[in-house]
């Protein structure tokens, strides 16, 4: 099992096939928010305490799951201020995520500049590499004080096209109707890198 902190109030925690046996628990019972799929959370989330000092005490906490091409399965665990109007319920939820993967065009909205820094940071630490094959379009856009990731002319048969759209999700959502929302970016948000937005985060933060 594996903790990773993303930010101050989001952490990945990565588990394998072998860490759900030792566990006693199979795939299906974990996505299905039993009992022991609960029991498990909290485990995970008192040894993120002990491990990266997240605590969720006095949160809400949302949880994504996300199962990769090489077996492992991912947790996305975001922490919100009692108050915070994105959370509407104390339960923990699961919420998958779906990136339609045969357009030409997608948007991300990330919450905020040092997510999308963030983000730039792990995909450079990745295994990923060659970008330039997956588009020469990234585009960086903020708009009512989000940030937005414009990937244009996208490459479908880049080889890493799956790992490049979980990575992303884990620090950013998916917007729907790309390429609509980029025509609203381009009439109403503010351009901040025209094109090569990840590399040029990369050499000035």
């Amino acid at each position: 099992m594996k903790f990773e902190k993303l930010n101050n109030d989001k952490i990945r925690i990565t588990l394998n096939i072998k860490d759900l046996q030792e566990k006693d628990i199979d795939f299906q019972s974990f996505m299905s928010n039993s009992s022991d799929a609960q029991k498990l959370f909290l485990d995970m989330l008192e040894e993120a305490e002990k491990e990266i000092g997240f605590t969720t005490k006095d949160y809400r906490i949302m949880i994504e799951a996300l199962a990769t091409m090489e077996g492992d399965f991912i947790l996305t665990v975001t922490r919100f201020l009692p108050d915070d109007s994105l959370v509407k319920k104390r339960n923990i939820k699961f919420r998958r995520k779906n990136t339609k993967l045969d357009s030409e065009t997608a948007v991300y909205a990330f919450q905020s500049f040092e997510d999308f820094c963030s983000f730039c940071h792990y995909i450079q630490n990745s295994s990923i590499q060659n970008l330039d094959k997956l588009s020469k379009n990234f585009a960086l856009y903020t708009y009512h004080d989000q940030y937005y990731l414009v990937i244009t002319n996208i490459n479908l048969q880049f080889k890493d096209i799956k790992s490049f759209y979980y990575i992303i999700s884990e620090f950013a959502t998916f917007v729907s109707h790309p390429s609509l929302f980029q025509k609203k970016l381009s009439e109403y948000g503010k351009l901040i890198v025209k094109k090569n937005a990840l590399k040029t985060i990369l050499k000035y933060f």
